[in-house]
C-alpha cells in the first residue's frame, strides 16, 4: 500500500510547503524574489517605453525620462520652484485640515440623524460629482483672482469625499456598539465621536486619500485659471508654454511626492495609533 501523505494545515502557507500558497506564487515574484523588484522593473519598463515613444514619434521639446532626469538638479537648485511649491502645498495642507474638520462633523451628523441625511445627501452627492472646472469661474468671481480663490477651490474639492465616506462609515457602525454605549449612559457626543467616528476610521482614511488627490488637482486648476502667483500650477504652465516641458515635469513630480508623503504619514499614524485597523485588514 502506498504511503499516504498528510499535510499539516499550519504548515500549508509556508514557503516550500505543499500548501496552496506555493502554487499561487506568480512567476515574476519567483524570478525577481520580491514585490519591490517587480514594481521597480515594471516602472523601468514603463519609463523605457515612454523614452522610446517620445524619441520616435514626438517633437524634440516633449518631456522624456532622460530629459527630466537631467532637469532635476537645475530645477531643484532654484528658489523659484520652492517658493511656488511652498505656496501651493501649504494651501493644500491647510485646506485639507479645514475640509477634514467640517467633513467629519457633517458626515457624522448625516450618518447618525436620518433627517440630516435626507436633507443633505442629494446636495452632497451633487457637489461631489460636479466638475471643479465648472465651479472655478464662480469661485473666482466670489473670492477674486487671488489666493482666496485657490483656497476656496481646495476646500470645495476635498470636502465632499470626506463627508460621503464618513457618513457611510458611521451608518455601518455595528448596532451592538451603540447599545453597549447607551447601557453605560453614554451621551450623544460620546456616541457620535467616541464610537461612531472611530468605527468609521477605514472609511475616513479612504475619504482622506481621495481628498488629497482632489485637493492637489483643485489647487493647480485654480492657480492656472486665476493666474495665482506664486504657485506650482503657474510654474508648470509657464515652463510648458516656454517649451521647457522637462522642467515642468519636475514640478509635477514634486506634487506627486507631496501626495506620496501624505499617504506615508497616514500609514504611520495608523500603525502608531490604530494598530487594530491594520490587524483587521490582514484578517
Amino acid at each position: 500500500m502506498a504511503e499516504q501523505r498528510t499535510i499539516d494545515p499550519l504548515q500549508a502557507d509556508k514557503p516550500g510547503s505543499d500548501g496552496a500558497l506555493e502554487s499561487s506564487i506568480s512567476p515574476l515574484r519567483a524570478l525577481f524574489g520580491s514585490n519591490f523588484a517587480i514594481k521597480l522593473i515594471t516602472g523601468l519598463l514603463l519609463l523605457g517605453i515612454w523614452e522610446v515613444c517620445v524619441r520616435l514619434f514626438a517633437a524634440p521639446f516633449v518631456a522624456k525620462p532622460t530629459g527630466v532626469l537631467l532637469a532635476i538638479p537645475k530645477v531643484l537648485t532654484t528658489s523659484e520652484v520652492w517658493i511656488a511649491a511652498y505656496a501651493s502645498l501649504s494651501a493644500v495642507a491647510i485646506g485639507l485640515m479645514i475640509a477634514l474638520v467640517i467633513g467629519i462633523v457633517i458626515g457624522v451628523a448625516m450618518g447618525r440623524v436620518a433627517g440630516v441625511n435626507q436633507s443633505l445627501e442629494i446636495w452632497v452627492n451633487s457637489f461631489y460629482a460636479m466638475p471643479m472646472v465648472a465651479v472655478l469661474p464662480l469661485l473666482s468671481m466670489w473670492f477674486g483672482y487671488n489666493e482666496q480663490a485657490r483656497f476656496a477651490t481646495i476646500v470645495f474639492a476635498a470636502l465632499f469625499s470626506i463627508i460621503i465616506n464618513v457618513a457611510d462609515g458611521v451608518r455601518s457602525t455595528p448596532q451592538s456598539y451603540i447599545e453597549v454605549a447607551r447601557s453605560f449612559r453614554a451621551n450623544t457626543i460620546n456616541i457620535w465621536f467616541g464610537i461612531s467616528l472611530y468605527a468609521s476610521i477605514p472609511h475616513l482614511i479612504a475619504g482622506i486619500r481621495l481628498a488629497i488627490g482632489r485637493a492637489l488637482v483643485g489647487a493647480v486648476l485654480a492657480e492656472i485659471f486665476a493666474s495665482v502667483q506664486p504657485g506650482i500650477g503657474m510654474y508648470i504652465l509657464a515652463n510648458a508654454r516656454a517649451f521647457l516641458q522637462n522642467e515642468a515635469m519636475v514640478a509635477v513630480l514634486i506634487l506627486a511626492g507631496f501626495g506620496i508623503s501624505i499617504d506615508m504619514l497616514m500609514n504611520w499614524i495608523l500603525k502608531r495609533y490604530f494598530p487594530w485597523y491594520r490587524q483587521e485588514r490582514k484578517e
